[in-house]
């Protein structure tokens, strides 16, 4: 794509040996593996994966830029509603995917000023590179409170607590079905004449087809609809019903309801790249030097997990959220003439508004044990639309 920055020689030569680990697979696997275990490769490759090795990914220098890093007063905001869910259960929290660590920063700092620090911090993320950085960040941000934190390499048996989940779900591996006149496709990966990556589609099996036929029964798919199907993030959310005791998974990410998620005008599915802050479709360019999401279908996500035990505690989008969370009484405590105000202002708008992040990113929350009402939900809770 001439219209992207090109890599330097070294990340060329990353992405090329991910390349060639990927088509070895597809050729052991019989000349074709599902998108799904595609986009598992790319991202998570020991060592090759976008998630998996060095390349920066967060903020101005990296590939995208995520709401911690937009500014501190979103994590100010999350943290009134962890505070409130860990007084109904435990002073746990468990972040799942931490990116660079700011979040983690953002919101110890703000429970000390609360005086409502967690026992614990834990954060879940398979990447070394990506747990160095944390505890770097959460170090020069807050030093003293770095002891609080711990790195898990899986999820506990038995948990109680908050789990915070932010862009998550998103870059999880998805499937990819087309439903046709009659018959459901998977589209999946295979080699081109010259070793590239093609698109090949195969008859539709198991848990995947299943999901599909549900889908077209509901949604009244026509013929040559293509879309995603998020199994991974369906069966990770069930799989908080066997562990959780007492608690709630805060759920941020963008996405849709089902309706919406399989809408006739959104023929061609949800599937995005992003590669030196560039949108683009393509997920066979360059492996491992950039991100492949899809969007989620926040209606799979609690149909998983309310047969697993858990309750639907609210529903509803990233600006209502934070503005019931008191983002904007923090914006106001800035000094409005100085520098770091405007900065804010300018940061608050592109999370809240609704041409921005403010109606695109959904917030969920799942949980069990807990009775009383959420704060971010106390306003315009949309669980309805699921």
């Amino acid at each position: 794509m001439s219209n992207l920055p090109a890599p330097s020689t070294e990340a060329m030569a990353h992405s090329e040996r991910l390349r060639a680990a990927i088509g070895d697979e597809i050729r052991r696997s019989a000349g074709w593996i599902s998108f799904a275990r595609f986009m598992e490769l790319v991202l998570y490759a020991p060592g090759l994966g976008y998630y998996s090795a060095g390349a920066r990914k967060f903020g101005a220098a990296g590939d995208f830029v995520t709401s911690p890093e937009l500014t501190g007063l979103f994590g100010q905001a999350l943290a009134a509603q962890v505070q409130q869910v860990m007084m109904a259960s435990a002073p746990c929290i468990i972040e799942v995917g931490a990116g660079s660590g700011r979040l983690a920063a953002d919101l110890l700092l703000e429970l000390e000023r609360r005086e409502a620090l967690p026992e614990s911090y834990q954060i879940l993320d398979l990447s070394a590179d990506l747990r160095q950085r944390q505890r770097e960040t959460i170090a020069a941000a807050a030093p003293r409170l770095l002891g609080r934190v711990e790195w898990l390499d899986t999820l506990p048996e038995c948990y109680s607590g908050v789990v915070v989940a932010n862009e998550l779900l998103d870059a999880m591996p998805a499937h990819i079905a087309c439903w046709g006149d009659g018959e459901i496709m998977e589209k999946g990966v295979a080699l081109g004449n010259e070793g590239n990556f093609v698109w090949q589609s195969r008859p539709a099996e198991g848990l995947m087809r299943v999901a599909a036929v549900e889908l077209a029964e509901q949604c009244s798919l026509p013929p040559g609809y293509e879309s995603e199907i998020g199994l991974a993030a369906r069966a990770w959310a069930a799989e908080w019903g066997k562990r959780l005791n007492k608690g709630a998974l805060l759920l941020i990410d963008y996405g849709f309801p089902r309706h919406e998620f399989y809408h006739a005008q959104r023929a061609r599915g949800t599937l995005m790249c992003h590669y030196r802050h560039h949108s683009h479709p393509d997920p066979f360019y360059l492996p491992g030097l950039q991100d492949v999401t899809v969007h989620v279908d926040f209606t799979s996500i609690i149909a998983a997990a309310h047969p697993a035990g858990l309750d639907l505690l609210g529903y509803t989008n990233q600006g209502q959220f934070l503005i019931n969370c008191g983002i904007l009484d923090m914006l106001s405590a800035i000094d409005n003439t100085s520098k770091e105000y405007v900065r804010a202002a300018g940061a608050v708008n592109t999370l809240l508004m609704p041409h921005e992040m403010g109606e695109l990113f959904k917030v969920m929350a799942l949980g069990r044990g807990i009775d009383e009402p959420l704060l971010g939900f106390r306003r315009g809770d949309q669980s309805h639309r699921l």
